[in-house]
């Protein structure tokens, strides 16, 4: 799970390196309330920008950033909701919004969640080890992003058909990157290439999103307790929050689910994926333009006994809307044949691919149940079209200048026209089912424990509720790292 046990040796040049850099780490109570961040750190973040390379901004880890790109404080939950005159159903579609987080995208925060416990307790030395971050895209920026502010040294590794905007990105901030064959399913050719770098380097250590629980806890605690919020923001007397569907990259983000259930018994998680490689709804493989969803397994941090929906998108509806979201003429024509308002319109840039994915599972999830207008669900826009540029340049290539005609096409075909084909509601054993894959990938090919395995399902309250605990034997930990570095008291 999360080792905490102290290696003192190393916590000693760890803390060195951080008084040398001007490092202090923030808590996750802090990243959920950051009210409660020192008036001074503050003071600083009003001269420094929302992506800048500064140790500052690990106070920029959290869904309540002001919107703005330079000097912005701290103003509320971002989050969307989308007018049923654009998702055709009665429910109420509500998106936190990743945009406003350093890197673009909330994967800051899970790689924070998973960076954070190595360095607290010393089992990772800055001075020595470098970080990799296995990943299909943003996971990788936001741990590079992190190493680089926490004066760590990272190798990042992805497919190297993601977009051009993260290799561009990334060749700025990571110490090194390494481009693996394939596209956003090839995700067994990064932990190949994981575990080639361990066997050739003693000085490595990876942070595999996909089995790191500081990745589920973060969402877990910070992503569910943001949720929490906007939900007693919205709701009303006679309301119903029926719950969150999250696509599924590492799973991680499936966390805030896991937190949301606790607090309202009666909601559900769905997980989504894409529908040319139909993992998680019918043992299925393949390829697909979903950016951000991790494919041809089941994430070892996926709480499967706690899912209660698979949905699959087919991606022709993810790019589709995307144009339709982006071009000039899709908006043209959103305003003219929908009457939607210039604000939201303005503001559909803010769901990047992954995040129309969600907004499709959510539809699909609204028409399963037959929601009305007194029910809620909530969803996840990880990340906007700023870091998907080129797709569009690349579609416009492809098919040319988008026009009226187009969006008239892409609206009806992929949004209006959405059915609850290719989706399951899970049952005991169907759950089971998804979580047994877990061994042929984690058991026989990444060394995990079988015994563990077993717990996830057997020993299920206490294996998950050990992990959900341990927020406050971290947050005790940094706090006493904090102090060791002595930086508080001198800003």
């Amino acid at each position: 799970m999360i080792d905490l046990e102290i290696n003192q040796e190393q916590l000693k040049r760890t803390v060195q390196r951080a008084r040398e850099k001007n490092i202090i780490m923030p808590t996750f109570e802090e990243m959920k309330n950051p009210e409660l961040i020192p008036d001074k750190v503050k003071q600083k973040l009003k001269d420094i920008g929302l992506w800048d390379i500064n140790s500052y901004n690990l106070f920029r880890i959290t869904w309540k950033n002001e919107p703005q790109k330079e000097g912005g404080l701290y103003n509320g939950v971002n989050y969307l909701e989308l007018p049923s005159k654009l998702t055709g159903v009665d429910a109420r579609i509500i998106g936190l919004v990743g945009k406003w987080m350093p890197t673009g995208s909330h994967k800051v925060g899970a790689t924070y969640g998973c960076l954070a416990p190595r360095l607290i307790t010393g089992q990772f030395d800055p001075t020595y080890h470098k970080a990799i971050w296995p990943s299909t895209g943003n996971y990788c920026r936001g741990g590079a992003y992190n190493a680089e502010l926490l004066s760590c040294e990272s190798i990042a590794i992805l497919p190297e058909e993601m977009s051009q905007e993260r290799f561009e990105w990334l060749s700025n901030v990571a110490g090194e990157v390494i481009a693996t064959p394939g596209s956003e399913s090839n995700v067994k050719e990064i932990f190949d290439k994981t575990w080639e770098l361990k066997e050739k380097r003693d000085n490595v250590v990876a942070f595999n999103q996909f089995s790191e629980f500081g990745n589920h806890l973060w969402h877990y605690e910070v992503t569910g307790n943001a949720m929490e919020e906007v939900l007693k923001a919205e709701m009303s007397r006679g309301d119903n929050f029926r719950g969150v569907t999250i696509t599924s990259g590492s799973a991680g983000t499936l966390g805030c689910g896991d937190y949301l259930k606790e607090k309202y018994p009666n909601s559900k998680i769905a997980v989504g994926e894409a529908l040319q490689c139909p993992t998680l709804l019918n043992n299925g493989f393949g390829a697909h333009r979903i950016e951000g969803i991790g494919d041809k397994h089941v994430p070892w941090i996926h709480n499967v006994k706690n899912t209660d929906m698979v949905i699959a998108v087919d991606d022709e509806d993810s790019m589709g809307l995307v144009r339709l979201f982006n071009e000039p003429a899709g908006h043209q024509y959103l305003k003219e044949e929908l009457e939607l308002d210039k604000e939201i319109i303005d503001k559909l840039d803010l769901l990047g691919i992954s995040g129309v994915a969600n907004m499709i599972s959510a539809i699909k999830f609204a028409k399963y149940y037959e929601l009305g207008e007194k029910d809620i669900i909530l969803t996840v826009f990880t990340d906007s079209m700023e870091l998907y540029k080129s797709r569009l340049a690349e579609m416009e290539a492809k098919f040319g200048t988008y026009n009226r005609i187009d969006a008239a096409v892409d609206y009806n075909s992929h949004l209006k026209t959405l059915t609850t084909d290719y989706l399951e509601e899970l049952t005991y054993e169907s759950r089971k089912r998804i979580h047994n894959l877990k061994y042929y990938t984690w058991i026989e090919q990444q060394a995990k424990d079988v015994k563990e395995l077993n717990a996830q399902w057997y020993d299920y309250d206490n294996y998950w509720g050990d992990i959900h605990n341990m927020t406050g034997q971290i947050d005790s930990l940094i706090k006493k790292f904090n102090k060791k570095v002595g930086l508080l008291k001198e800003i």
